[in-house]
């Protein structure tokens, strides 16, 4: 066949030869090898191959007719009659865009069906995909480099969200008989938690109703309405992680300056008054108790982050990067509803894209996350005044997303003569997996934390 189709370059609109990252040669014989053998559609598929890295539109339809026709052929080959009739169809219908082959060419095409090594062919499909992706993300960084509207905190995230891109995870077959789980579940029964698999939280019963803390892959959403001490709890997570445990940490703040946040651990760690520090008063014993926790802080994997325009983008790479350089294994967000906001049709829309996206970077990096929420003012127009999980702020998606919720309730912020002054509920909500309650912590907020009420 003379048709261009077998050509492996195109040209430009002068006539020049184009390179293209596509291997022509795999993709025909591919193509024809689904003909010959459409079982090979499903064992490739169960591989992670995507035929969306078919380079040449004529072959990827190929392939989806094979697919589509497999429900009426149980077994053996799918000759080119039948693949014509069916992308015929779809292109009188509208749904093939381009020209497909027409039976000629799916005959000669047909003869190129190499029945032992469609794994190979696919493997190296894939691969000049991620070729062809990688010069799209290099001539993309260029483009913007070079542009006067370059915006190095924006534009730097976004190629770092794209080359993150360029290798698609697997999509390897993980089914597994329930019999070959029984071992890593009899191994699990009776090996307790350690700080390896479990990130502390600083509170005991929290602890103990987290089988130990928090787990890699969740993502941990603590609601409030303001000034019940979201970010005072916050900071309380982090602290307890990257003090008290030496586990890396980033605490992403979009309300408070680094210089506040470093008064508040200073002040919860060495039990010196907050307004002392703020106001210069510290006594002799003050300075004393803070020169004696000075070098744990100062060793403490804690990374702080004061940018008022946190992006998803941004995040991400920040995690990425840290994940990498330090092994960075809990995030802490305050909070989610000050974050930057994608482009959508609703603020609802938006959030719910947010919440997702936490999610996922939990799950990707494996690490935890735990974003900090504003509730509405559901609390406010009960009599108790307790807040419930449905009181989460601009979307129910918050609450879908969340591994586990936690909302803080503090029944003096309402009533000052109340006779829980100084206490705090830790209101678990919702966990998944495991059972809820509520827990009950001193609020210091004079030192800018809570603690435990054994502590106290």
């Amino acid at each position: 066949m003379n048709d261009d189709l077998w050509n492996a370059t195109t040209n430009d609109p002068n006539g020049a030869p184009v390179f293209t990252h596509g291997d022509l040669d795999a993709e025909r014989i591919l193509a024809a090898t689904a003909m010959a053998r459409p079982d090979v559609v499903d064992e490739l598929a169960m591989q992670g191959f995507d035929p969306a890295d078919f380079t040449r539109d004529q072959y990827r339809w190929v392939w989806y007719a094979v697919e589509e026709l497999r429900a009426s052929f149980k077994s053996g080959e799918i000759r080119y009659i039948a693949v014509d009739r069916q992308l015929q169809a779809w292109r009188a219908d509208g749904r093939i865009p381009s020209v497909p082959l027409n039976q000629d060419q799916l005959i000669e095409l047909y003869a190129h069906a190499q029945h032992g090594s469609a794994d190979w062919y696919a493997a190296r499909i894939s691969e000049k995909a991620v070729a062809a992706r990688l010069d799209g993300v290099g001539s993309d960084a260029k483009g913007r480099a070079r542009s006067a509207t370059f915006n190095a905190d924006d534009d730097v995230a976004a190629i770092q969200t794209a080359l993150d891109g360029v290798v698609r995870t697997s999509a390897q077959d993980e089914t597994r008989l329930v019999g070959t789980l029984l071992e890593d579940v009899f191994a699990e029964a009776v090996t307790p938690p350690t700080n390896e698999d479990r990130i502390p939280t600083g509170f005991t019963d929290l602890d103990s109703l987290f089988s130990g803390g928090f787990a890699a892959g969740q993502l941990v959403v603590v609601g409030a309405r303001p000034a019940m001490g979201k970010t005072t709890l916050g900071l309380g997570f982090a602290r307890a992680a990257a003090i008290r445990h030496g586990i890396p940490t980033l605490f992403e703040s979009l309300e408070m300056d680094n210089k506040d946040l470093g008064r508040c651990v200073v002040s919860a760690e060495a039990r010196v008054g907050l307004h002392h520090i703020k106001q210069g008063m510290a006594t002799d014993d003050d300075v004393q108790r803070m020169a004696r926790r000075a070098p744990a802080i100062a060793a403490a994997p804690l990374h702080i982050n004061d940018g008022a325009n946190l992006s998803m983008p941004l995040l991400r790479a920040r995690v990425r990067n840290l994940v990498r350089t330090v092994g960075l294994r809990l995030v802490v967000v305050d909070y989610l509803q000050l974050m930057q906001a994608p482009k959508a049709e609703s603020r609802q829309v938006a959030v719910s894209e947010m919440s997702r996206q936490l999610k996922l970077l939990a799950k990707e990096f494996q690490i935890t996350v735990v974003v900090l929420a504003q509730l509405n003012r559901g609390p406010e127009q009960r009599q108790e005044k307790v807040p419930q999980v449905s009181d989460l702020r601009e979307s129910g998606a918050i609450e879908q997303d969340a591994d586990i919720v936690i909302l803080l309730h503090r029944p003096d912020a309402y009533e000052r003569e109340s006779p829980r002054a100084g206490e705090a509920d830790f209101i678990v909500g919702k966990h998944r997996g495991g059972p809820t309650a509520t827990i009950t912590a001193a609020f210091q907020g004079h030192y800018a934390r809570f603690v435990d009420m054994a502590n106290t």
